[in-house]
């Protein structure tokens, strides 16, 4: 299978599945998940990213596109996580030589893993910020969630502008031009979990989910008031996880001006790939889910990134109406956290990331570059071939990277 057959269509689906990945290249559990998704009977099709891979109930990287239902594992329990990237005017060779004391600096400004804020860290604490009145409009709408997560407003609240672990990352980046950019990715935190996997749970005792071939795929029928419930809580996580970013963004600006003044910031690109959107395709209106995918309408930029040492892109949607007009959110693993861990070295780890200021230590060799997809392949998967989804606009090279 090759890129110049790209979509190939998945056998043995209900819905019609398209893939722009070689079926033979994506393990066998992600294939299943795939095809137990396109079997449910409110699906009307499934579009697959070619950095797609094994998730919980539904694939990372796949678009779902349904009538009248939505499905809350195919969205994800990082609600609303995604990426932002702006542009600083500063040529890379006005970077300091030794890029470690800025490392350390963002890693003291942005709490990462579990932590959160203290005090008058945090913009949304400053009543001159504009992010102070947008997070007071989020917030006073926090008493209308689940009332399970009533007792976690507080957490909420701190943890709004910081990072978490895993895969999401702040770094500074470098475009073909030589232009220096800030780049980050995070999502709805330990809120946005909460709220999912609470909803997630109560849509498997459903009466309609009860014969699905994977109850984690259990959905919530339009109008109901379960469904109604989830999307008013999911709404709220997406609100939240973009205004993480955007205080993540402010405190990364403060950092870097620090170190060289004088950026004159251009406009961000922002981008979710994990949310639910309403759309049309083919005069038909449906509720689409992207699970580790990015929108791609015609003309829309997004971010793709790759693992820590490997860059990223800034892309343009071309409004591919067959792909859903959708696009990978990044390189996709190629195995697992725990599989990473007995496959490589703090050695290993320091060699892959060569040249860039980051992490070299044990806690972090589930990121190691060779535990992602070759990001050069997603991306030509992507570009090339009779079916482009976006074009490239800027290959950005990473110089420095902090990991939760």
């Amino acid at each position: 299978m090759t890129i110049d057959q790209f979509p190939v269509e998945l056998p043995g689906t209900q819905a019609r599945t398209l893939m722009w990945a070689n079926p033979w290249d994506v393990e066998s559990a992600a294939l299943t998940q795939l095809r137990n998704i396109a079997s449910l009977p409110w699906v009307a099709g499934v579009r697959v990213m070619p950095d797609v891979h094994l998730g919980k109930g539904a694939t990372v990287g796949s678009v779902v596109a349904m009538r009248g239902a939505v499905a809350p594992a195919a969205v994800g329990v990082d609600i609303g996580c995604g990426m932002t990237a702006i542009p600083t005017g500063v040529a890379v060779d006005r970077l300091p030589d030794d890029l470690h004391a800025m490392r350390l600096a963002f890693e003291a400004a942005i709490p990462v893993g579990y932590a959160g804020h203290n005090g008058s860290a945090s913009p949304i604490t400053n009543k001159r910020s504009p992010l102070t009145a947008k997070a007071q409009r989020l917030f006073s709408r926090f008493d209308r969630l689940h009332p399970d997560v009533a007792d976690r407003e507080g957490k909420a609240l701190a943890q709004c502008g910081t990072l978490g672990s895993g895969n999401h990352f702040c770094e500074v980046v470098a475009d073909e031009n030589g232009q220096v950019w800030l780049m980050l990715h995070s999502g709805s935190r330990n809120i946005g979990k909460e709220l999912a996997e609470r909803h997630i749970a109560a849509a498997k005792f459903l009466e309609h989910n009860q014969a699905l071939p994977d109850r984690d795929l259990a959905v919530f029928l339009r109008g109901t008031p379960e469904s109604n419930a989830y999307l008013h809580d999911l709404f709220w996580a997406q609100d939240y996880a973009a205004l993480n970013r955007a205080v993540m963004l402010v405190l990364m600006q403060r950092v870097f001006d620090t170190f060289v003044p004088g950026a004159t910031y251009g406009t961000a690109v922002s981008c979710h790939h994990n949310y639910v959107s309403q759309e049309t395709y083919d005069g038909e209106t449906l509720v689409v889910t992207r699970k580790g995918a990015i929108s791609a309408q015609y003309g829309e930029l997004g971010l793709i990134p790759g693992s820590m040492g490997t860059g990223s892109y800034v892309v343009r949607g071309l409004g591919n109406e067959t792909g859903y007009c959708s696009a990978s959110h990044g390189a996709g693993r190629r195995m697992s956290r725990s599989e990473a861990k007995r496959t490589f070295t703090v050695e290993d780890l320091a060699e892959q990331t060569s040249g860039v200021e980051c992490r070299k230590d044990q806690g972090i060799v589930d990121e190691i570059p060779g535990a992602y997809k070759d990001l050069g392949a997603v991306i030509a998967a992507q570009t090339d071939g009779p079916s482009p989804l976006v074009e490239v606009v800027h290959r950005l090279t990473t110089l420095l990277c902090v990991k939760g």
